[in-house]
């Protein structure tokens, strides 16, 4: 049996999808956390010199995306064929673009041009996207999933991107993004998961 450590900061981030596709596969893993104060002595010796970094058998790789992409094939949660891995692909396509603007936004020096940016992603750009989200669940008969009738990789990263921007969002304005969130989080292992998880700010 392979097995995996996954390296990350003491935070959800960009390490939580694939710490949730561990849960829903019941495999075990190595959760190996750093704090910022701990970081810089190690980042000289981590693959890439940035997190997170998953390790298979002792071999690292690293890039959030490639990593849950790579854990939802490998634990059969990418759909069935390519159509529906396409299916998974447009969803993770969103939600770059909703990171996008959210990094846009946080790390603008200018107070001002923060605020606007900000704005713009509660008022216009994240309805935008989750106006697609409600489409694509809409179009897969309303089931609650995006792909077929089952978690795939789509659900647990949306799901994971509602965790992050819940604050900006009116989910009662998206009535099947909200019932994917809770098909997700009522799903036995990932709800055992989220509540003997680490309590962490972020």
């Amino acid at each position: 049996m392979p097995t995996y450590k996954l390296k990350y900061f003491n935070a959800k981030g960009f390490g939580e999808v694939s710490r949730i596709l561990f849960a829903l596969a019941g495999q075990e893993y190595t959760d190996e956390r750093f704090t910022q104060e701990t970081w810089p002595a190690e980042k000289p010796k981590i693959h890439l010199g940035q997190m997170p970094v998953l390790e298979v058998d002792g071999a690292a790789y690293g890039q959030s995306s490639a990593i849950a992409r790579f854990l939802a094939r490998r634990f059969n949660f990418y759909g069935s064929g390519d159509i529906q891995a396409l299916e998974v692909d447009q969803v993770l396509g969103i939600i770059q673009d909703i990171i996008n603007v959210l990094i846009k936004a946080f790390y603008e020096k200018d107070e001002a041009r923060k605020a606007q940016f900000m704005a713009e992603n509660k008022d216009e750009k994240l309805p935008q996207y989750f106006g697609m989200f409600e489409k694509l669940l809409e179009k897969n008969k309303s089931t609650g999933f995006f792909v077929g009738s089952s978690i795939t990789l789509a659900d647990v990263t949306v799901f994971d991107i509602c965790d992050k921007v819940q604050a900006m969002v009116d989910f009662d304005k998206y009535p099947l993004v909200k019932k994917c969130r809770d098909n997700v989080a009522s799903n036995p292992k990932v709800k055992q998961w989220l509540d003997t998880r680490p309590v962490t700010e972020n």
